[in-house]
């Protein structure tokens, strides 16, 4: 994956100056003449020039706060002050640390992302960003789905059992155990179609969907690499740009004339969005998801409604209820609160783009074939017994999880 400092430079244009920016309340001549110290600005009001609710702006989280709250914190749904110092302290250890297993071992050499290369922030109010079911955890899986699941992670399983990962009782492995002969798994094809690493490279579709320059798409909560929304609306229509990942950056656009969903036969990498407007909540409905896409095991039947409140001049509300009855037993809920941004000091921002620049899933391909043909030709090891998939190396637990 490229460099994000490489990206092409992107100047912004703001949609208009009037939907840009908040309206505005002319002074009276005798507020202009005065003190200033003794002016109260008027608070502006968040509503578009054409009266809509004003949702415009750079978007993102502050704190950080784990999807699933810590079976440690039980049914305790917002952290103490006290809790938060001493999680900030603890998280704070881990930065910049570069724990190292032996030198010049396989998995020595997998270490390349250690906590020098993630981001942190201060640990949000709450223990989980999920809050029904009350417990802050994902509801349990149907039993298909976790039939699927298993199916899924056996065959992972099976692709990294002649490994070192296996061998030394990596976390990554756990579920398996070592053997030291090749699965002659490693011919199958998965069990559904990939969108995560697997310890294989026979072609592209072996990738993760962020290696090969896709993303998960929707519902989008951020990662250690940090994410931003940028709304922009225009009178009839919602645009939300995402930037996340490593350059996996993507646009959906909300569809606000009250027309219905697509037919069930026509699916869409980030669904369908369908909204309107209860009071001052944009509301989204989303459906009609590709089965090439993947949310916590949810492909095609995937079901968001999603809530989006401004809740103050630099504070945004969003809300998601996610639904699929063939993964999970019931729906679940999650929040996340967002700050403003400044728009003039992120007038200029690298463009997010991944597949001009995308070395690594090639780089990736071409090293398998030869490791391939090193050990066909008697030069190497056998394929099989290298992790290539998986990289555990100088991760350490963080505490809020």
């Amino acid at each position: 994956m490229r460099d994000r400092l490489s990206s092409s430079m992107l100047t912004v244009a703001i949609a208009t100056a009037a939907a840009g920016a908040l309206v505005s309340v002319p002074m009276t001549r005798a507020s202009a003449q005065a003190p200033a110290a003794s002016v109260t600005p008027p608070a502006p009001a968040l509503t578009t020039p054409w009266g809509e609710p004003d949702l415009q702006g750079i978007w993102t989280d502050e704190t950080d706060t784990p999807l699933q709250r810590s079976p440690k914190f039980a049914n305790q749904e917002f952290f103490t002050e006290v809790q938060r110092a001493d999680l900030d302290k603890e998280r704070s250890e881990l930065l910049r640390r570069d724990r190292r297993v032996e030198r010049g071992t396989e998995l020595d050499v997998a270490g390349a992302y250690n906590a020098l290369f993630m981001t942190q922030k201060r640990t949000g109010a709450r223990t989980s960003m999920i809050v029904d079911p009350a417990n802050g955890r994902i509801p349990p899986l149907a039993p298909e789905a976790q039939k699927m699941a298993g199916a899924d992670r056996e065959f992972r399983l099976a692709l990294l059992q002649a490994t070192e990962t296996c061998r030394s009782k990596s976390v990554a492995c756990s579920g398996g155990k070592y053997d030291p002969t090749p699965s002659p798994r490693i011919a199958e094809l998965p069990p559904r179609y990939n969108t995560a690493r697997m310890n294989r490279h026979d072609g592209p579709e072996d990738g993760s969907l962020p290696d090969r320059c896709l993303t998960g798409g929707l519902p989008e909560f951020g990662a250690a690499t940090g994410s931003f929304r940028r709304i922009v609306q225009t009178p009839g229509g919602i645009s939300i740009f995402y930037d996340v990942g490593q350059g996996q950056g993507w646009q959906r656009n909300i569809v606000m004339d009250g027309r219905q969903h697509l037919p069930a036969d026509i699916r869409q990498w980030y669904g369908d969005s369908r909204g309107h407007w209860e009071g001052n909540t944009l509301v989204i409905d989303v459906t009609n998801f590709s089965p090439k896409t993947d949310y916590q095991g949810s492909r095609e039947n995937l079901h968001l409604v999603e809530r989006w409140t401004r809740t103050g001049p630099t504070s945004l509300e969003y809300v998601v209820t996610i639904e699929d009855p063939t993964v999970w037993t019931k729906a679940w809920t999650v929040k996340q609160e967002f700050t403003k941004q400044s728009d003039q000091e992120n007038r200029l921002y690298y463009e997010p783009r991944c597949i001009e620049g995308n070395y690594g899933l090639p780089g990736l391909m071409r090293g398998a074939h030869a490791e391939e043909l090193a050990f066909a030709e008697g030069r190497g090891p056998h394929p099989a017994t290298k992790d290539n998939a998986t990289d555990f190396v100088g991760v350490e637990d963080d505490p809020l999880q």
